[in-house]
C-alpha cells in the first residue's frame, strides 16, 4: 500500500484548527494521517468513502483542543457538524458523527449501519496503541506509517491529558471510554 503523504483536504482543515492547536499541531496532524492511512489499508474505498474517513479523522479528536477537555467527542462531533453543513454535506453528518463518537470502542461496530465506522475504529485503536493492539493491520504497515508520520509527542500529550484528568476526576473513567 502506498501511504498517503499528503491530502488536500485534510490540509484545508487542519491550517482552520492550527492557532488552537498551537504546540500539538504536528502531533495531531500526524496522528491523524497515520489513523486514515492505517483506515484506507483495510478496505476497497470509494472517492465518497476516503473523503468521509478523512472528514472523520480531522475532527475525531479535535474537541480536546477546541473545548479544551479530554471529554472531547461532543465537542468534536459538534465541530465536524458544523463543518458538514457548512459545506453542504448535511447529509453526511450521522455517518461521521458515528465514526468519531465509536472510535474508542473496545467492541467491535460491525453492527453499525455504516461500514466505515469499525474500519475507523480499528485503524485508530491501532494508532491509539501505537501497534500493541494491531486489530488484523499488519505491523509491516503500522511501521510504514508510523516512519512517515513521526509521532512527535501526540502519545506524551494524551498521557498528560489523563492524567490530569484522573487526578480531577478519581472516580469517573476516561471520558472517552464511556460509551
Amino acid at each position: 500500500m502506498t501511504i498517503e503523504k499528503q491530502l488536500p483536504l485534510i490540509e484545508e482543515i487542519l491550517s482552520e484548527y492550527k492557532a488552537c492547536i498551537g504546540g500539538d499541531f504536528d502531533a495531531y496532524r500526524n496522528h491523524v494521517y497515520r489513523v486514515i492511512n492505517l483506515c484506507f489499508s483495510l478496505g476497497q474505498f470509494s472517492a465518497i468513502e476516503k473523503e468521509k474517513i478523512q472528514l472523520a479523522g480531522c475532527f475525531h479528536d479535535i474537541g480536546i483542543w477546541t473545548a479544551g477537555t479530554l471529554d472531547y467527542l461532543p465537542p468534536s462531533e459538534s465541530e465536524a457538524s458544523r463543518y458538514l453543513n457548512e459545506k453542504g454535506l448535511g447529509a453526511w453528518n450521522a455517518e461521521i458523527t458515528e465514526m468519531i463518537a465509536m472510535h474508542h470502542c473496545i467492541c467491535s461496530c460491525k453492527d453499525s449501519s455504516f461500514a466505515l465506522v469499525e474500519a475507523f475504529r480499528r485503524a485508530d485503536i491501532a494508532d491509539f496503541s501505537l501497534g500493541v493492539v494491531a486489530i488484523g493491520i499488519p505491523a509491516a504497515l503500522i511501521a510504514q506509517t508510523k516512519a512517515a508520520f513521526p509521532n512527535a509527542g501526540f502519545h506524551m500529550q494524551l498521557l498528560r491529558l489523563g492524567t490530569k484528568w484522573l487526578f480531577r476526576h478519581p472516580l469517573n473513567p476516561l471520558p472517552m471510554f464511556r460509551r
